[in-house]
């Protein structure tokens, strides 16, 4: 164990998961504006479906754990939804099936701890015509569709109102201009940095909006060796707050000014 212990987000999920450690990813994203806050663990698994991720939850969630996560944030359903293959074999689960699945992915991760609050994201949409650019005819006979992607979703969003848990749907999220697919996505299926910015967002949303005690959101959130006032330039009111100036972007015009108004002073640092 590393010190000093700090809250634990674990972000869960198949490939839109494992692949937001990359570089303007969403993961990345998450990991640098809560640095010195919460570490952000990934447990990304490229191809799994929610029958995979459940049965494996034990050994990725062990109830035993004496420090289990603050945030648990669940992605699956991408691969769920493809089409049946005619071999039956492939990522698919039929809905009702991947509805209970992740019903017992929340309620195992819930009995871990009361204080371990969930997030869902649901799956992003798919562009087909992108999607054979890049794969060519690989997906013919196990296909992924935009339609089926809805259906997954609204059927996670509504898991979600029946057991009390935010739920993210990135389905509507990630349409919301005409150009979506070419914005958001990198091959019709996965998402580029732009995408990635608005799951952060909604994530962030979501956390700022949700009151939990304590308080996830950032901005909020005590900082490893907070800075003292004798090493920076002072507010003036004595205090000092240290901001990179990349991260001004994650805040709204609001919070903006109550963070210059309660400190006196907004430095910021080149990333």
């Amino acid at each position: 164990m590393v010190g000093p212990n700090r809250p634990q987000f674990v972000l869960f999920g198949s490939s839109i998961v494992q692949m937001a450690v990359k570089a303007g990813g969403w993961g990345s994203i998450l990991a640098d504006l809560y640095n010195r806050k919460a570490d952000i663990i990934f447990r990304g698994y490229t191809g799994w479906n929610s029958r995979l991720a459940l049965q494996f939850i034990d050994q990725i969630f062990p109830k035993d754990d004496a420090n289990p996560p603050s945030l648990v944030i669940v992605y699956y359903g991408g691969n769920d939804s493809m089409l049946p293959h005619p071999t039956g074999m492939g990522p698919h689960v039929p809905l009702p099936e991947y509805v209970e699945n992740m019903k017992k992915i929340a309620l195992h991760i819930q009995s871990i701890s009361q204080q371990t609050r969930i997030i869902f994201l649901t799956s992003p949409p798919v562009d087909k015509a992108m999607i054979r650019q890049y794969f060519g005819n690989f997906f013919d006979q196990q296909e992924r569709t935009n339609e089926s992607c809805r259906v997954y979703s609204e059927a996670l969003v509504d898991l979600g109102r029946e057991l009390n848990i935010e739920v993210i749907n990135l389905w509507e999220a990630l349409q919301d201009r005409s150009d979506w697919a070419n914005s958001y996505l990198s091959d019709g299926i996965h998402l580029t940095s732009e995408g990635s910015k608005i799951v952060a967002k909604e994530i962030l949303r979501v956390i700022r909006d949700a009151k939990w005690k304590p308080n996830l959101y950032w901005t909020s959130m005590e900082m490893d060796f907070p800075e003292f006032p004798p090493l920076y330039p002072v507010g003036r009111d004595g205090k000092t707050t240290v901001i990179y100036r990349w991260k001004l972007e994650w805040l709204d015009d609001k919070e903006r000014e109550e963070l210059i108004s309660s400190t006196g002073a907004l430095l910021c640092l080149p990333s």
